[in-house]
C-alpha cells in the first residue's frame, strides 16, 4: 500500500511540474491559464503569473531518488536527478555570497500572503536541498548513510 502511494505521488509530480522538474506553488493556481503549456517547458522563476517553489522541488527530489533506487525503477531516479540538475543551478542556486540561503525562489504561504521577496530562500528549501545533496555524494562514494548514533 505504501508503495502504491508513493509511485502515485511521484507520478502525479512528474506529470503535473514543469519539463525541468521545478514546481510552480500549486498545480491548481489560476496564473498557469497564463503560462500556456507551462508543463512541456522549464518553469520560469520570474512570470509575472505564479511563482515556482524550489523547496517543493527538493523534497521532491529525494522522493523521486529513493523511490527510483528501491525499485530500479530509471523513471523516478532520473527525473529525481534532473530535479537536481537545475536545482543546483541558476537561477536556483544562489551565487551571490552575501546572500544568506542556497536554494532561491521558495513559497512560504502564498495564501496568507507570507512569502518574502521573490528570488527568497526558506530554512527547509535549504535543509533539503543539502539532503538530497548529500544522499547523491553517499551514493557515490559509496559510503554509509550519516547518523548521530554508533
Amino acid at each position: 500500500m505504501l508503495e502504491q502511494a508513493a509511485r502515485a505521488t511521484c507520478d502525479f509530480y512528474i506529470e503535473n511540474t514543469p519539463a525541468d522538474g521545478i514546481p510552480y506553488w500549486d498545480t491548481g493556481a489560476p496564473g498557469l491559464a497564463q503560462l500556456g503549456a507551462w508543463r512541456a517547458k522549464p518553469s520560469d522563476p520570474f512570470n509575472p503569473h505564479e511563482p515556482v517553489d524550489s523547496s517543493a522541488a527538493a523534497i521532491a527530489a529525494q522522493g523521486l531518488l529513493r523511490l527510483g533506487r528501491r525499485l530500479g525503477d530509471d523513471r523516478y531516479w532520473k527525473a529525481g536527478l534532473a530535479v537536481c540538475d537545475t536545482l543546483f543551478a541558476e537561477p536556483y542556486l544562489s551565487t551571490d555570497g552575501a546572500h544568506q540561503g542556497l536554494i532561491l525562489h521558495s513559497v512560504y504561504h502564498r495564501p496568507n500572503g507570507w512569502d518574502g521577496p521573490p528570488g527568497e530562500s526558506s530554512m527547509w528549501g535549504d535543509y533539503h536541498a543539502r539532503e538530497v545533496a548529500l544522499y547523491l555524494l553517499r551514493l557515490i562514494e559509496n559510503k554509509p548513510y550519516l547518523k548521530f548514533w554508533p
